[in-house]
């Protein structure tokens, strides 16, 4: 299948009619014939049922229809966002990273970087957690990570960015909230969530907390469970502090504990351009100069 054919089926569903559409498209009937039964053929079902008064969708070619309909207008959108961007930019540098908290300072760093290289555009792409191969595949120039996840694989450079201290997440109202800081005394009798993909010093964290206190626990399969978990009252959880939205929906407290989760951001071993390394650079020198930002 390709564009001409979904322009030439979307004619023929507007106007109800081969002849009609033949003429809307400047083609002749007998060859929009062809291309619908060329494309007929290749779907394996019939998109038209067709009479002396005209042509109507078949219930599947109404299906059909309704996703063709969506195809063309992404298609359209894709091709207006490439035009703007041919435009403008020369060179596209993309970031992958698993929400927005976890770089809190993107948006003032790529304000900063475009601005000083206007022929640059960095584009942000959100993957799931955990999730390298996009990067691995050089899908994304530069990827933020745990280090931990990442510092045993080969052909890529690490960048330090900041160490994420561990916190304590509860309601607001929740009289754990009030605290400055928490002490692992402070959560006995409490119900602590574990599990969703933990970084192993944050499960070494959980553990000593389980191991002393004797505390009940349960998984929770993923961050966004546990947070409508926290929401339902059905526990507490630790989390590292790249993972706060900063939204204030919830509390989070500084836990006190010697571990923290090592941030990076990666660049393939292979790449050449300085501009990447710049914008690298300035997101360091940011977090840098804001040393009590809680991470």
């Amino acid at each position: 299948m390709n564009t001409k054919q979904i322009d030439f089926v979307l004619e023929i569903a507007h106007t109800k009619n081969f002849n009609r559409a033949a003429e809307n498209l400047f083609i002749s009937q007998p060859a929009l014939t062809y291309q619908i039964k060329l494309l007929e053929d290749e779907i394996g079902f019939t998109l038209f049922e067709r009479s002396a008064r005209g042509a109507v969708l078949t219930p599947a070619g109404e299906q059909f229809c309704t996703t063709l309909h969506n195809i063309r207008n992404e298609l359209k959108r894709a091709i207006e966002q490439c035009q703007n961007f041919s435009s403008h930019y020369q060179t596209n540098i993309s970031i992958g990273l698993p929400t927005r908290s976890a770089l809190y300072f993107l948006p003032q760093a790529i304000e900063i970087f475009e601005r000083e290289n206007e022929s640059i555009f960095i584009t942000p792409h959100f993957l799931p957690i955990f999730d390298l191969s996009p990067f691995l595949k050089g899908e994304e120039d530069i990827l933020f990570s745990m280090e931990v996840d990442v510092k045993r694989i080969p052909d890529i450079n690490l960048h330090a960015i900041f160490e994420s201290r561990i916190y304590l997440i509860t309601q607001k109202s929740d009289p754990l909230a009030q605290k400055t800081i928490i002490n692992l005394e402070d959560l006995k009798n409490r119900t602590l969530m574990i599990g969703g993909g933990s970084p192993p010093e944050l499960k070494a964290v959980q553990q000593r907390v389980i191991n002393a206190l004797n505390i009940p626990y349960f998984n929770s399969n993923d961050y966004d469970t546990t947070l409508t978990n926290i929401a339902t009252h059905k526990g507490i959880c630790l989390a590292p502090g790249f993972l706060n939205d900063h939204y204030n929906e919830f509390a989070w407290i500084p836990f006190n504990c010697p571990e923290t989760v090592k941030c990076v951001l990666c660049t393939h071993a292979s790449e050449q351009r300085e501009s990447v390394y710049n914008f690298v650079k300035l997101l360091q020198k940011i977090y840098r100069e804001n040393p009590n930002f809680l991470v």
